[in-house]
């Protein structure tokens, strides 16, 4: 039991999650958004309920935070002021998220995959008269996003040194959908976003040691408050891919 290990099951975990939203909204035409949040359901009760069975009995060995990735400097980098420390100076999740932002914002517009992918969400129909199987494209791309979003979570555990607790990510998910519909469904926007939702959060975490007095319950609250004023100044320059939610059938 090691936080590789962790590291391993967290995108498999998405991927099998991802594969049940693949199921009913690609084969079955189940709106996405209905069955994205019956999923998420789903997740938050499974968890709750291994949370206080399986992980309660065994406390020391399978919720514990002595599987933490390690912080691995990068010779060089590290030494920059201010933003070394920060960026190079991390576990090997967040240098995965640096490569796989770069690999996405290059192959969604330089690729024939990401031709392909980004087809079947603007025009479906066109791309299945050019060959391209559209139910195959969309379902197999649903399993890879929902595989890093499986990754992203072992942020909160073996990424932060932290043991699991119920409802863990606190409505994270949500943010991150933000920043995407935030950063117009490209990936460097997308980080974008999600930088000014962490920075968000880090004042949240700050603020009680710089004035105590202020509620504790009202300085959580800043993070959403920030992705709501956002996502509604902003939402309406954001263009969704055209058939997003539309199921395609032939």
């Amino acid at each position: 039991q090691t936080a590789y290990a962790g590291l391993v099951a967290a995108p498999l975990a998405g991927a099998l999650l991802g594969s049940l939203l693949a199921l009913f909204s690609v084969k079955y035409g189940v709106d996405q958004i209905i069955i994205g949040v019956v999923l998420n359901v789903l997740a938050l009760g499974l968890t709750t309920f291994l949370y206080g069975t399986i992980m309660k009995d065994a406390q020391d060995v399978l919720n514990t935070n002595r599987y933490s990735l390690p912080d691995i400097p990068i010779p060089g980098l590290v030494e920059i002021p201010v933003i070394g420390p920060v960026l190079f100076d991390q576990s090997i999740l967040v240098y995965l998220m640096y490569a796989a932002v770069i690999a996405l914002a290059f192959f969604l517009f330089r690729s024939r995959w990401g031709l392909r992918l980004r087809a079947c969400g603007e025009h479906p129909r066109a791309a299945d008269t050019v060959g391209i199987n559209v139910g195959r494209t969309r379902t197999l791309n649903t399993i890879l996003g929902s595989s890093f979003a499986g990754l992203g979570g072992a942020f909160f555990t073996i990424g932060s040194g932290l043991a699991f607790t119920d409802n863990i990510s606190a409505g994270n998910g949500y943010i991150a959908l933000a920043a995407m519909i935030l950063g117009k469904w490209n990936p460097l926007g997308a980080m974008s976003a999600a930088v000014m939702f962490g920075f968000a959060q880090a004042m949240a975490r700050m603020l009680p040691n710089i004035e105590p007095s202020i509620p504790a319950n009202l300085i959580s609250m800043i993070p959403y408050v920030v992705t709501i004023v956002a996502v509604a100044g902003f939402v309406g320059k954001s263009r969704a891919p055209a058939a997003e939610n539309i199921p395609y059938v032939k």
